[in-house]
């Protein structure tokens, strides 16, 4: 096989994994983008590596500037949704002929995405890591991948299964689907119905999905998100309630990104979960009162004081 040349924009934990696994193929050529300087510099001196699930060191093309980027067969984006439209812009001249994927949270990504480059891949994951240090990454929970064509850009059938046997040959386990909103919105049922109320309240996800009250609401916001599944005709790929029980049993004391970007001062991604629950209810004339009110509480949550 020819070399196959992969961009990964944005070089967090989930992009900076799967960097990494990808640059172990000898077929595959790695480029990723952030712009985290010490990142990037640690990256292109000594190698991206992992820890945790797994351990090992790989050679990756770092840059900070997208421009500097070659032209690339397939693009992955794995930055926060508030940065999609300008990594991608940046990013243009070497994805102008790739298949760009999606792996990030959230729903509307995709939209983002086509707007600049022709043909898209509409990815979901439940892998989880963290970047610990400059160059570091480690591997938390090993987790599967879906890909499959967004319907409007769609990229072709053979681009999307060529994606998915190199992440699967490179140790992250993927599969290329017909229709991959099922599991995109399952998992964003999941996050939308707990990752605000773990913001608001400063508990982990475990205690939001074990306390009697805020138990109430996350069941009312997966009632509520799955009334708009079923109206836009999206089959979930499994039973949030199951999501749930699994999440008190292995992911008690975790917090969810949304609680750790409030701790932190930084934007979330709420109009990327319930404002994206909210939007499709709208499109499809399911009222979404519950969620309305997550992405209120949580817009102000974000204010400074």
């Amino acid at each position: 096989m020819s070399t196959v040349r992969v961009a990964v924009l944005g070089c967090g934990a989930i992009g900076s994994l799967y960097a990494a696994h990808l640059a172990r193929l000898p077929s595959v050529e790695v480029w990723a983008v952030d712009p985290w300087r010490e990142h990037v510099s640690a990256i292109a001196s000594g190698g991206l590596r992992v820890t945790g699930q797994a351990d090992f060191v790989a050679r990756v093309g770092a840059r900070t500037d997208a421009a500097a980027l070659p032209p690339c067969a397939f693009g992955i984006v794995a930055t926060k949704a508030l940065h999609t439209l300008d990594a991608v812009r940046a990013a243009y001249t070497a994805l102008d002929g790739a298949a760009v994927a999606s792996v990030q949270n959230g729903v509307g990504n995709e939209e983002q995405i086509a707007s600049v480059v022709p043909r898209v891949i509409r990815g979901t994951i439940v892998t989880a890591g963290a970047v610990t240090e400059p160059g570091t990454v480690r591997y938390d929970a090993p987790g599967d991948t879906w890909l499959g064509p967004f319907e409007p850009a769609p990229a072709r059938p053979d681009e999307i299964a060529l994606l998915a046997r190199l992440l699967t040959e490179a140790g992250l386990r993927t599969h290329a689907v017909p229709d991959a909103r099922g599991p995109q919105w399952t998992k964003v049922v999941f996050n939308a119905a707990t990752s605000p109320l773990a913001a608001l309240t400063g508990l982990t996800v475990g205690q939001v999905c074990t306390d009697a009250e805020l138990r109430r609401e996350v069941d009312r916001l997966i009632a509520e998100a799955r009334s708009v599944c079923d109206a836009a005709g999206i089959e979930l790929s499994r039973d949030p309630a199951e999501s749930v029980e699994e999440a008190i049993r292995e992911a008690y004391g975790h917090k969810p990104s949304m609680l750790q970007d409030i701790l932190a001062g930084r934007p979330t991604e709420i109009d990327v979960l319930n404002g994206g629950i909210a939007a499709e209810g709208r499109r499809v004339g399911v009222p979404t009162p519950a969620h309305d009110t997550m992405v209120a509480l949580i817009h102000a949550k974000e204010r400074p004081p």
